[in-house]
This record gives C-alpha cells, sequence and structure tokens, in this order.
C-alpha cells in the first residue's frame, strides 16, 4: 500500500514540475514586471530556467553537440570531445558578462514590451548600472533582433515605402541648416526602405540611397516573386516591376488611393517608427541605425502576442554573440550592404 502512495505522491510531485515548466515557457507567469521579479528571485533561479528553456532537460555542448557532456561545479559543464568547459551563457547573448541575468532579463521585459522602446540612460536607473553598460545592454538585445534571415519571403499583397531618418531642417539653428535637403534628399538624413505584407510581416532595411541599385536586389532578396506589390511613383522602383506585378499611386498629383491600391499601412508603420525616434532615442547615428529599426521591426511583428510570450521568443533567439569591439568597429555590415 506504501509503495503505491508513494508512487502516487511522486507522479503528482513530478505533474506539478512539469506544469510549472510548462507555463513558465509559455510566459504565463510574466504578465507583468512584478511577476517576473517573483518568478526569478535570485541568479540560480534565472540560471536553471535558461537550462530547462533552451537545452529542454538535455545539456548540449556549443563546442559539440554530439559530444558527451559532464557535470561540473559552479553551473560549469565540460565537453568531452573538444575537453572545453561551458555554461549555459556560452555563445549566447549573455556570453561572459558581468551583469546578473536578473538585469538582463529586466532589460530584455522592458525593451520588449515598451511600446517605443526604452533608452539606456532609462535602462541605467533601472537596473542600477553605468549608461555606458546600459546601451551595450540594449545593442546586444538588439543584435538577436535583427537575425531573421531563415524566415519565409513575404508573400500575397505587399506595400513598399521608404522613409527618412533625421532630425528637421526647419528645427535646426540658422547656421546648421542644410540646403536643398527636402523631398527625397538624403544629404542630413539616412533613408529607410520598408516594405510589409497586409495582414501580415513588416521588414526595413537601411540604405545607402533610394536609387534602382539599391532598392531593386533588397525586394527580390525578401519577396517572393508572385506577390503583388503596390508603391508611390518613385522611379526607384522602376526595375522591380519588370520582375513583379507592380501598381502604384501618384502621390504628387495627391492621390492617396486607387481601389485597392494604397501605400497606407506601410506609411502608419513609419508614423510608429518615427515617434519611437522622437520620443525615446533622440539622437541615433547611421552607424548603429539598423539595430533600431530591427528593434522597430520585432516589435511590430510581435504586437499580437502579450508581454510574457514576447519575452520568451526573443529567449528562443539569443544565440547571436555582439562583442563590444565588434559593435563599435567602422566595418560593422547590415544583411545586405556596409553603411
Amino acid at each position: 500500500m506504501h509503495k503505491y502512495l508513494d508512487l502516487w505522491i511522486l507522479f503528482v510531485t513530478f505533474m506539478t514540475v512539469f506544469k510549472n515548466i510548462r507555463n513558465m515557457i509559455n510566459g504565463k507567469q510574466f504578465s507583468s514586471l512584478h511577476k517576473l521579479m517573483i518568478a526569478f528571485p535570485d541568479e540560480q533561479s534565472c540560471i536553471d530556467y535558461l537550462e530547462i528553456f533552451l537545452w529542454k532537460g538535455t545539456v548540449v555542448s556549443p563546442f559539440d553537440p554530439t559530444s558527451k557532456v559532464y557535470k561540473c561545479k559552479n553551473n560549469q559543464y565540460r565537453c568531452k570531445n573538444t575537453g572545453k568547459y561551458f555554461n549555459v551563457k556560452t555563445n549566447t547573448l549573455f556570453h561572459d558578462t558581468k551583469i546578473s541575468l536578473r538585469k538582463w532579463f529586466i532589460a530584455m521585459w522592458l525593451i520588449t514590451s515598451h511600446k517605443k522602446g526604452i533608452s539606456s540612460i532609462q535602462l541605467s536607473k533601472d537596473v542600477e548600472v553605468t549608461q555606458k553598460t546600459a546601451w551595450f545592454m540594449l545593442q546586444r538585445i538588439r543584435n538577436c533582433f535583427g537575425t531573421l534571415d531563415t524566415e519565409p519571403l513575404l508573400t500575397g499583397e505587399i506595400e513598399m515605402d521608404e522613409t527618412f531618418v533625421g532630425g528637421k531642417n526647419k528645427n535646426r539653428h540658422w547656421n546648421k541648416k542644410v540646403r536643398n535637403s527636402q523631398g527625397r534628399s538624403f544629404k542630413d538624413k539616412t533613408p529607410v526602405l520598408g516594405m510589409v505584407e497586409r495582414g501580415g510581416r513588416l521588414r526595413a532595411f537601411v540604405i545607402p540611397s533610394t536609387s534602382r541599385k539599391h532598392i531593386t536586389p533588397i525586394v527580390m532578396q525578401n519577396v517572393d516573386r508572385n506577390a503583388v506589390i503596390y508603391t508611390d511613383e518613385w522611379q526607384g522602383y522602376d526595375i522591380v516591376g519588370q520582375y513583379y506585378h507592380r501598381e502604384f499611386i501618384d502621390h504628387s498629383s495627391n492621390q492617396y488611393a486607387n481601389g485597392n491600391v494604397t501605400t497606407n499601412r506601410i506609411e502608419g508603420a513609419w508614423g510608429i517608427l518615427k515617434r519611437m525616434f522622437v520620443g525615446t532615442y533622440n539622437k541615433v547615428s547611421k552607424h548603429h541605425l539598423q539595430k533600431y529599426v530591427d528593434e522597430f521591426v520585432w516589435r511590430y511583428n510581435t504586437r499580437g502576442l502579450d508581454n510574457g510570450l514576447r519575452f520568451n521568443l526573443l529567449l528562443c533567439n539569443i544565440n547571436h554573440r555582439l562583442t563590444y569591439a565588434q559593435l563599435v568597429s567602422n566595418n560593422i555590415k547590415n544583411r545586405n550592404y556596409e553603411i
């Protein structure tokens, strides 16, 4: 009798633990920052969660996935085939970090849940680190937003448009104004190309110019050949129109919709992007602009998820390491070109 009772207690205990783990992975316990902190009261709880989340109960060596792994002290493991030591943070967003995982989790929660992002100054106050450290943390997180090359191509009806990021000439001091910088001139601004599926995903890229030479290859790399493309009258899309079914509206004639032909969705997305820069990121260099655009795109594409699921979705994509030397290098590369 006692044997069956012990088995029943063991079964109930196992199911309780399994349910808690499943709820953690589904993000059900993280409906607010307060609940996130309750779920992770110390550093060990963060490490345990990451091991469950990333390894699913089987420790995998980052140096040789086929190798046998030995457990060591202080949450360390040793890869038998290579003889190297590692932990759950190795070769991830958290690689070699001196910042506690609790602070990293807070930063990840804030950047994914705040609609307009969070500045490095504000984060430095929230998690009690220096502004330079907070900026580096945010850039490492943004580096995980921009790794979408394996996603399927955009399909269906696609709206395309460009926008220009930079201060308005009318707001500059008289001796800092830039002549002939109106319209599509980008002497003092940086162009960004965007494409959005109607009812679907958004992609956006910082581009050197809005010419055919720079627009055409990006469109062909990201849009299915059977898609229908809606643009404005800009000649930069002329070659694209030779490979896709393209329809356009003429903004120069004050035309903003012609039946089903409109670019209102992508222009609405640009409005949100501009509010992000005006309200939170007041000064962004061209060198790092793509990472901020990636952050915006990721938040736009996950707008239908609750904050807990967004947090866990980001955890699914943390296997991207970025060093400070790489971040500040002048040779940093975007997905399709250098800036």
